[in-house]
């Protein structure tokens, strides 16, 4: 592999939305417009986080789920058999936190597209590779209340169905990777290897396209940073599931390393598999420099052979400033051709 073709760069999926879109700096934002003049504010967004993904020098971009309020229910919105009107509150990622979520009360069934239009607009306006997220079938299932399945698994099966008729449709308008996202792999570490991988496959069955699962320990809220504090000195769970995405038919994986207490050694677990590093902390505004990101590169490539290594984000960066996020991408555009230079 050429050192141009080294260490191809990405975001794991969100970024901020604009102050004109939406309220910033949360996960759940309101729309500041509506009707015709928020499909056209969604576009200018999207269109405005491809260039700078672009002027940053990441060689894979995405939306930024420009689109979405939510990146799980970004993707149910239009799904028949879910009550959104009477939320309920449950506990979500094993009950790390309780949030008010919406009640699937009967069959499961896709309305119209979840995302009509984000795959062919943004092929239309760039020429770089192209990744698309999705929520993967075992975060929807715990971040939405079952009154209707009575079984985890068959509800997963059933959104599993839903994802892969969507990952199809982005697929066939010219998207180059489909990326499910599952962080609720880490809350369910015995169950992601008993069937959440299982789901997975049944999401990307027929694709041709590459595929990824993005796994992490989450956006950099209090919530998730409490958690992370009662994890202890080592964060060891990848270890019990990446052997089994090792042998799984997922061609990348993603994965939370920089400022995280993840031993750099279970990377070593996913023997055959792109490994997007994460070389960004999205828990901090602090801007990494060219040569921590390098530092991070470094360490992964003791487990990780350089020609499979995509530096990345360890999460979204939907909650930071847009500046802070811009920064971020140009730092790990830096990093990475800082790293070319060194490593090829």
């Amino acid at each position: 592999m050429s050192a141009a073709h080294l260490f191809p760069t990405a975001v794991a999926g969100s970024l901020p939305k604009p102050a004109w879109l939406a309220e910033t700096h949360k996960l759940w934002p309101q729309w500041k417009a509506e009707g015709k003049d928020l499909e056209d504010a969604k576009r200018d967004a999207t269109l405005l986080w491809l260039k700078l993904q672009e002027d940053a020098g990441l060689d894979i971009v995405g939306d930024g789920e420009m689109s979405r309020q939510h990146f799980v229910h970004g993707f149910v919105e239009n799904i028949a058999g879910i009550d959104r009107q009477n939320k309920v509150e449950m506990g979500i990622r094993d009950n790390r936190y309780k949030a008010m979520v919406p009640r699937v009360i009967g069959k499961l069934e896709q309305k119209s597209r979840a995302h009509p239009w984000e795959g062919a607009f943004c092929r239309a306006h760039t020429k770089r590779k192209l990744k698309f997220t999705l929520p993967g079938p075992m975060t929807i299932i715990d971040t939405i209340a079952d009154e209707y399945y009575g079984d985890r698994i068959k509800m997963a099966m059933a959104f599993a169905d839903l994802l892969n008729a969507e990952a199809k449709a982005l697929q066939a308008e010219g998207v180059d990777i489909i990326q499910f996202d599952e962080p609720a792999f880490n809350a369910y570490t015995k169950q992601a290897g008993e069937w959440g991988i299982e789901a997975l496959h049944r999401a990307i069955d027929g694709l041709t396209c590459k595929t990824a699962v993005h796994i992490c320990y989450g956006y950099g809220i209090k919530a998730n940073i409490d958690w992370k504090a009662s994890l202890g000195d080592e964060w060891r769970q990848y270890e019990d599931f990446f052997p089994a995405l090792a042998k799984s038919k997922i061609d990348q994986v993603s994965l939370e390393c920089i400022n995280s207490r993840v031993p750099p050694h279970l990377m070593a677990l996913l023997d055959g598999k792109e490994v997007m590093v994460g070389v960004i902390d999205v828990a901090t505004d602090a801007i990494e420099t060219p040569e921590q990101i390098v530092a991070t590169i470094k360490a992964a490539l003791q487990y990780v052979p350089k020609n499979k290594l995509i530096p990345c984000s360890n999460c979204g960066l939907a909650p930071l400033d847009t500046a802070v996020a811009a920064a971020k991408l140009e730092a790990l555009g830096k990093g990475a051709k800082l790293a070319r230079e060194q490593f090829s």
